[in-house]
C-alpha cells in the first residue's frame, strides 16, 4: 500500500511539473529597432510577468495551457495587448514586438520584480511634451521618484524637494491669497510649482505628496513649451500624479512623529469594467502637525480621484482630479526693510528666539483647493496621434494672515505686526491641443509636437486692508505703540479673533476682480539627423491679452511674444552617453507706465516689449551599466535684458534697459551599484548678480531670490537581500547650502544666514505585503534658517514612524 501511495504521488507531482512547463518569450523594440530594456510583460489576471534584459528579450515560464492576454507596458510608450494559446506545453515564441511612443494614461502596470535604479525614471512625456528619453533630450530636469519619497518617509512636499540639484526653499507657503505657495530658488530665480501632469494647477497651499508619482523639475528658461504663466527663467515644477492601471490593489499606510504629526493614507485601484478597460483609482490622506515653535499647526483633508478608460486601440479616456480642504497658521516671518539701516547684521546680533510664533492658533487661515484634469487621446494613424486637453483649478483663501515688518523707526530690532482678513478666489483654465506624430521624411526620424493653448486667469480679492497690530522684538518683547503716529501708545493687542476682528472693523474691503488670458501656438521637432546625432528646433507664438481690473479700461494691454528654443544632441555610445547642448528662451509680460514730466502736461501711457531671458547650456549625460549610473554634468548661463528701469537721463522716463545675469554648474548623479543598493547625490554652484539697474542699492549684487551660491545633497538606501537580515534596510542622507543674504543692499546694510548641514537616517523593515520604518530628521539638531528678505527658522530635529500595507 505505501508503494503504491508514493507511486501515485510521483505521478501526480509529474503530471502537475508537465503541465507548467510551457513558456512564452519575445524581443521588444521601437519603431526605429532599438532594444528596450527594462518593459514590463504581464500575463492578463495572473501573477506572472517578466522584464525585458539588456538585449530587450524576456520569457516567462510555467505557463498553465489555456488562452491569454498579454500585457506589454514600457512609460512613454502605448501599452500593446496580445492574445496568446498555449498548448501542449510548447515554448511559445513572439519573435520581435514594436512598441510605439505615446504619452503617458493608463499604462504604467505594476509587477512583481526588482526595477534598477528606483530613485531615478528619466523617461517622460511631459518634459517635451513628447515621449522623450532623458539621454536624448538637450533640456536638464531632475525625476523625484515615488521609491525615494518612500525611502524617506517624505510627509511633505518641502522635504520632497530637497532630493532635486539646486533647488531650496526661499519661504514656506504662507496660503495667503495669490501666491500662498511656497517659493523656492531654481538657477537664480524664484519658482512656485504650478504645473500638475504638463498642465497649470494652482496649490496655495502645500501639496500632499500622498498622490505623487514623481516630481519632475526642469531646468532654465521653459517658456516655448509652457508658457511664461508657470514657469521662470530658473525653470518650473511638474508634479506627475499616480494613475489607475489595470488590475486591482492598493496600500493603507499610517504615519505618525514629533510635533503632533498624524498622517493616514489609502490607495485603492480596481476596474469598474473589465470589458470596457475602465479603471479607477482613489488616493486620499487625513494629515494633523503641529508646530516647533509655541503656536501653529496644519491640518488637511484631501482626496484624488482619477478615472481612465480604453475605448478602443486608437480612443481613451482619462479623468484625474485633486481636492484639497486644509486649515493652518500662517508662519509669521521677519521682514528685513531693504529701505531702512538694519540694526542687526546676523542672526548672533539679532537674539531671535525661534521658538516663539508671534501668532495663535486662534488666527487660522483656510485654503480649500480644487485641480481637475480631462485628456482624450485619439491615434489617427501609425505615426501621428491627437491629444485633447482640459484643466481647471480652484484656490481660495478665507481667514487670518499677519506678517512682521522691520520699520527700523521704534529702534531695539523693532518688528511691526500688519494683519487682514483674507477672503481671495483665482480661478484657472487651460485647454490644449497637442498633435503628436512620429515619422520620417527621407531618412530622417521626426518626433514632432505641435499645440495650440489658450490659458485664463480670473481673481477675485474681498480681503480688508492691512491693519497696525503692535510690535514685537525677536527675544520676545511686545509694546502697541504705533510707529505711524507721534505719540507714544501702549495698547494691548490681543491674538485673537475677537481682538483682530475690532481692529480690523474700520479697515475697507476690497471688491477687487481681475482677468488676463493667454492665446499659443508653439511648436517643437526633434530630428534624428543619425541614429546618433539629433537637434531639437521649438518656437512659440504668444498673445497676452491683459483685462486687468475688469471694471476699468485703464489697466488693460495686450502684448506679443515670440519664444525659440534650439538644441542639439551627440551620443558617443548609442543611449548610453550623450553630449548635449541647447538655447532656451524665456518672456515676462510688462506692464504699460506712465512717462513724462508732470509739469509738462499730462503724462503719457507707454507701452513695452515682454521683459527677455535667454539661456546657454551644454554638458554630458550618461547611463551606463544597464540603467545602474545615470548621471547629467551641466554648464549654464542666464541673461535677462529688457527690465524697465528709469532713463538715466530723466527721472520721469522709463527704458528697457536692466540685466540680470545667472550662471553656473550643476550635477547629479543616481546609482544603483549592486542590488538593494540605491544612491542619489547632487551638487550646485550659482553666480547671480544684477549688471545693469537704475537702483543703486542692487548694482552688482546678488539677487535675494537666487537663494544660496552653493547646494549639496546625499542620500543612499540599502536593503538586505538574503540572509537573516533580509527584507531589513538602513538610510541616511544629508542636505546642505552655503551661507546666503536675506538682505544685501549698498547704503541699507547686509544680513546673512549661516550655511548649514542637515543629516537624516532610516531604518526600516520591509516583506511581501507590508513594510515599517523609521525616521530621524535633523539627527544632530542642528538650528538653519530660510530666506527671502525674510527670516524663516527650520524644523528642529524630529522623530518619524510609518507603517504601511499593501494588497
Amino acid at each position: 500500500m505505501k508503494n503504491q501511495l508514493t507511486i501515485l504521488l510521483f505521478f501526480l507531482l509529474s503530471a502537475f511539473s508537465f503541465s507548467q512547463n510551457a513558456e512564452v518569450k519575445g524581443t521588444i523594440t521601437d519603431n526605429s529597432k532599438t532594444k528596450l530594456f527594462s518593459v514590463n510583460i504581464s500575463i492578463k489576471n495572473t501573477t506572472k510577468g517578466a522584464q525585458t534584459n539588456e538585449n530587450g528579450e524576456f520569457q516567462i515560464s510555467n505557463i498553465l495551457n489555456g488562452d491569454y492576454l498579454l500585457s506589454v507596458s514600457y512609460l512613454g510608450y502605448k501599452t500593446k495587448e496580445i492574445s496568446i494559446s498555449i498548448k501542449n506545453n510548447e515554448i511559445l515564441n513572439l519573435g520581435n514586438i514594436t512598441l510605439y511612443e505615446g504619452n503617458e494614461i493608463l499604462n504604467e502596470v505594476v509587477i512583481e520584480g526588482e526595477r534598477t535604479n528606483k530613485f531615478s525614471r528619466k523617461k517622460t512625456a511631459y518634459v517635451a511634451k513628447l515621449p522623450l528619453k532623458d539621454i536624448e533630450n538637450t533640456q536638464v530636469y531632475s525625476t523625484i521618484t515615488n521609491e525615494l519619497l518612500a525611502s524617506q518617509l517624505v510627509t511633505n512636499f518641502d522635504d520632497a524637494l530637497k532630493n532635486a540639484v539646486g533647488v531650496d526653499q526661499l519661504w514656506a507657503s504662507t496660503g495667503r491669497g495669490g501666491d500662498g505657495a511656497g517659493y523656492y530658488a531654481l538657477r537664480g530665480f524664484s519658482v512656485q510649482p504650478q504645473l500638475v501632469n504638463g498642465l497649470p494647477g494652482l496649490t496655495n497651499g502645500t501639496i500632499n505628496p500622498a498622490n505623487i508619482e514623481r516630481i519632475e523639475v526642469l531646468k532654465g528658461p521653459s517658456a516655448t513649451l509652457f508658457g511664461n504663466a508657470v514657469s521662470s527663467y530658473g525653470g518650473l515644477i511638474n508634479v506627475v500624479t499616480k494613475k489607475p492601471y489595470v488590475g486591482t490593489g492598493g496600500e493603507l499606510s499610517f504615519t505618525s512623529g514629533t510635533y503632533g504629526l498624524n498622517q493616514i493614507f489609502g490607495d485603492f485601484n480596481t476596474a469598474l469594467s473589465k470589458e470596457d478597460n475602465l479603471y479607477f483609482r482613489l488616493n486620499t490622506a487625513y494629515t494633523t502637525e503641529q508646530s516647533f515653535q509655541d503656536a501653529g499647526f496644519r491640518k488637511s483633508f484631501f482626496v484624488a480621484p482619477s478615472l481612465s478608460y480604453k475605448v478602443s486601440n486608437k480612443l481613451s479616456f482619462s479623468f484625474y482630479g485633486e481636492i484639497t480642504q486644509a486649515e493652518q497658521t500662517n508662519p509669521t516671518f521677519l521682514f528685513l526693510n531693504r529701505s531702512a539701516p538694519t540694526e542687526a547684521k546676523d542672526l548672533k546680533e539679532l537674539g531671535y528666539n525661534n521658538k516663539l510664533s508671534f501668532t495663535s492658533n486662534d488666527l487660522t487661515l483656510e485654503n480649500p483647493n480644487q485641480n481637475y484634469r480631462i485628456e482624450m487621446d485619439y491615434k489617427l494613424s501609425d505615426t501621428w496621434q491627437s491629444q485633447t486637453l482640459l484643466s481647471k483649478s480652484s484656490t481660495s483663501t478665507k481667514g487670518y494672515y499677519s506678517y512682521l515688518f522691520e520699520y527700523g523707526i521704534l529702534g531695539n530690532d523693532t518688528f511691526t505686526r500688519f494683519i487682514s482678513k483674507q477672503n481671495a478666489n483665482t480661478q484657472t483654465t487651460d485647454i490644449q491641443q497637442n498633435f503628436i506624430g512620429d515619422f520620417k521624411i527621407a531618412s530622417l526620424r521626426n518626433r514632432v509636437v505641435i499645440g495650440l493653448d489658450y490659458f485664463n486667469a480670473t481673481s477675485t480679492d474681498n480681503s480688508t486692508g492691512y491693519a497696525f497690530y503692535g510690535n514685537i522684538t525677536p527675544e520676545g518683547g511686545a509694546n502697541g505703540d504705533n510707529p505711524f503716529t507721534s505719540e507714544v501708545e501702549d495698547d494691548l493687542y490681543p491674538l485673537s479673533t475677537a481682538g483682530v476682528d475690532g481692529f480690523l472693523e474700520s479697515q475697507a474691503v476690497g471688491n477687487n476682480k481681475s482677468k488676463y488670458h493667454i492665446y499659443s501656438l508653439y511648436v517643437s521637432d526633434v530630428i534624428n539627423l543619425t541614429d546618433n546625432f539629433s537637434a531639437m528646433m521649438g518656437l512659440r507664438l504668444d498673445r497676452f491679452d491683459n483685462e486687468g481690473d475688469i471694471t476699468s479700461p485703464d489697466d488693460d494691454y495686450k502684448q506679443n511674444a515670440i519664444s525659440p528654443k534650439f538644441g542639439l544632441l551627440y551620443q558617443p555610445i548609442k543611449d548610453k552617453l550623450s553630449l548635449f547642448g541647447n538655447l532656451q528662451n524665456g518672456f515676462n509680460n510688462v506692464a504699460p507706465q506712465l512717462v513724462g514730466n508732470p509739469e509738462d502736461g499730462p503724462q503719457q501711457l507707454e507701452t513695452f516689449k515682454p521683459e527677455r531671458a535667454n539661456q546657454i547650456e551644454f554638458g554630458i549625460k550618461t547611463n551606463f551599466f544597464k540603467n545602474r549610473l545615470n548621471a547629467t554634468i551641466s554648464y549654464y548661463d542666464i541673461k535677462v535684458k529688457d527690465r524697465v528701469i528709469q532713463d538715466p537721463d530723466s527721472p520721469f522716463n522709463r527704458i528697457q534697459g536692466g540685466e540680470v545675469e545667472s550662471k553656473g554648474v550643476e550635477f547629479e548623479i543616481n546609482a544603483n551599484p549592486i542590488k538593494g543598493l540605491n544612491i542619489r547625490a547632487g551638487y550646485s554652484n550659482n553666480e547671480s548678480k544684477t549688471t545693469k539697474t537704475d537702483d543703486p542699492l542692487i548694482l552688482n549684487k546678488r539677487p535675494l531670490e537666487a537663494g544660496p551660491k552653493t547646494l549639496y545633497n546625499f542620500w543612499a538606501n540599502y536593503e538586505f537581500q538574503e540572509g537573516k537580515l533580509d527584507g531589513f534596510g538602513i538610510g541616511f542622507g544629508f542636505n546642505g547650502a552655503s551661507d546666503r543674504f536675506v538682505k544685501n543692499y549698498t547704503t541699507t546694510g547686509n544680513f546673512i544666514i549661516p550655511s548649514y548641514t542637515v543629516a537624516n537616517a532610516s531604518v526600516f523593515y520591509q516583506a511581501n505585503k507590508y513594510r515599517i520604518g523609521l525616521k530621524l530628521n535633523n539627527a544632530f539638531n542642528k538650528e538653519y534658517y530660510k530666506g527671502w528678505s525674510t527670516i524663516n527658522p527650520q524644523t528642529p530635529r524630529a522623530l518619524i514612524a510609518n507603517i504601511s500595507y499593501k494588497f
